[in-house]
């Protein structure tokens, strides 16, 4: 039996209808980077829509073949996502692909670290770094952090930048599976639940 996603999504349509991704914002996460780079790999056009948790897309999408929710193997409620919505969900794609440059960051470089802000996923990083409280993204945590709210922050390269914050530590980027998750189409009949 073949259970790739190949011949899975050429049920229904297949990948090729897909035309809006939902992910985690705001702008500058690496699911944001991973949506863009899953269309341009298909040299395919399309939108990317940004909420303050992945599971928001559920709320907003169309369950018609057209529209998906991207996640990764690393998102600390992948499983809620998948199970909670084995009814209107199905996972029919995933693909590897080289985050942005994780980094440790702050307004300035010079200031003790007594309180970092991060997204669960990467929290460890920074383990006995200071008082940690954890935030909805890495886009997010720059943000915080660059408000006052924290001393420091997990964040990505390009959310650092962003924000103005300066690169304490640089962890690299790191190679991560992210998974593309298509609305059933028996939820196309103008519901969205």
């Amino acid at each position: 039996m073949n259970t790739s996603t190949q011949v899975r999504a050429g049920n229904g349509g297949g990948l090729a209808r897909i035309s809006r991704i939902h992910t985690l914002g705001p702008s500058g996460t690496n699911l944001e980077k991973a949506a863009h780079h899953w269309f341009a790999g298909r040299s395919a056009v399309g939108s990317v829509v940004l909420h303050a948790e992945v599971e928001d897309g559920l709320d907003a999408m169309r369950f018609d073949g057209t529209e998906a929710i991207l996640a990764c193997a690393v998102y600390p409620r992948l499983h809620d996502l998948v199970f909670h919505n084995l009814h209107r969900l199905e996972m029919v794609d995933s693909f590897l692909l080289d985050t942005y440059e994780m980094v440790l960051a702050s307004r300035d470089t010079q200031s003790p670290v007594n309180t970092v802000v991060s997204h669960p996923a990467p929290s460890c990083l920074v383990a006995g770094r200071g008082d940690l409280s954890l935030t909805s993204s890495n886009s997010r945590a720059a943000a915080l952090c660059a408000a006052g709210e924290y001393d420091a922050c997990v964040t990505t390269a390009p959310a650092a930048r962003n924000e103005g914050l300066h690169v304490v530590e640089d962890f690299g980027a790191v190679p991560m599976v992210f998974t593309l998750h298509v609305g059933k189409g028996r939820y196309a009949a103008g519901s969205r639940s």
